[in-house]
């Protein structure tokens, strides 16, 4: 992809959100994901997945090397871009949704920047202290997520969590990253206890303020499940009604595997919305 059009095209996926909630579809090449492991491990399987999730409505395809489960065995970059550079270049290359790279190595943001995508999804929370300049290198967007590492039930999440991104956005500014190719995840189900899960996604109207685009991800997690006591199988109707809470609250873009669902609940949302105005 030329600079130009990978400018361009982070450009629009920013103003976009900035309009209507945008739909980022999960796809993972990974065999051992918690939710779709091994589902779409194969390049021509992931190519039809991102096609399937294009069709019914996603905005962006967010492809993931490396499971970010509990538990998860490390990758090494090497086996990551060996899983995730050939989907990228194919998925990226034919006129479908922008591309996300869900990698918290900056090595392989890079790669995946130079193959296609324009986004870098990092979970982490900036781990590798390096993302932060592969995005202002690659002119890339950059998803910064909340995330402490190990869960510590003794703070004040809503405020921890805010005082994480003030510190976040200044080592952005640092290195030449402008705020508008940020995007902010409160990063549910990363480092939190079950209860500090619900009390960052009770914030998200404090995210807004920081005027980044703020990515919800809680597509079939565990907090849904001990919610309900169900299995990831089951969980749809939680992931639904936690998404919809935060575009309510001012969320711009949900990640999610169910994507045909959440476009119809997003266009029912916004029409009763629209109509309220």
């Amino acid at each position: 992809m030329m600079e130009a059009d990978h400018a361009k095209l982070r450009d629009w996926v920013m103003a976009e959100a900035r309009k209507r909630t945008l739909i980022m579809g999960i796809l993972n090449v990974t065999p051992d994901s918690f939710s779709d492991g091994g589902e779409h491990d194969g390049v021509a399987d992931a190519i039809a997945h991102a096609c399937l999730m294009t069709s019914q409505g996603a905005d962006i395809i967010d492809i993931g090397g490396e499971s970010t489960r509990p538990g998860a065995t490390p990758v090494s970059a090497e086996e990551e871009l060996a899983r995730t550079i050939p989907v990228v270049e194919a998925v990226s290359g034919h006129d479908r949704a922008p591309v996300s790279i869900d990698t918290y190595k900056a090595s392989v943001a890079r790669a995946a920047a130079k193959a296609g995508a324009v986004i870098l999804n990092d979970v982490s929370g900036l781990s590798d202290p390096d993302m932060v300049h592969a995005a202002a290198e690659t002119g890339s967007a950059l998803v910064i997520t909340y995330n402490r590492g190990a869960a510590d039930g003794s703070i004040d999440a809503a405020r921890d969590m805010l005082l994480f991104f003030e510190a976040a956005l200044q080592q952005c500014a640092a290195a030449s990253l402008p705020p508008e190719h940020v995007i902010l995840d409160p990063g549910v189900g990363f480092g939190k206890t079950y209860e500090q899960n619900f009390t960052v996604l009770g914030h998200v109207p404090a995210l807004v303020q920081f005027e980044c685009p703020v990515l919800i991800g809680v597509s079939r997690k565990s907090f849904i499940g001990k919610l309900y006591d169900n299995k990831v199988e089951d969980r749809l109707i939680g992931t639904l009604a936690a998404g919809l809470d935060s575009v309510r609250r001012g969320a711009h873009m949900l990640r999610v595997h169910d994507v045909a669902e959440h476009k119809q609940a997003i266009s029912m949302w916004e029409a009763i919305d629209y109509a309220a105005d």
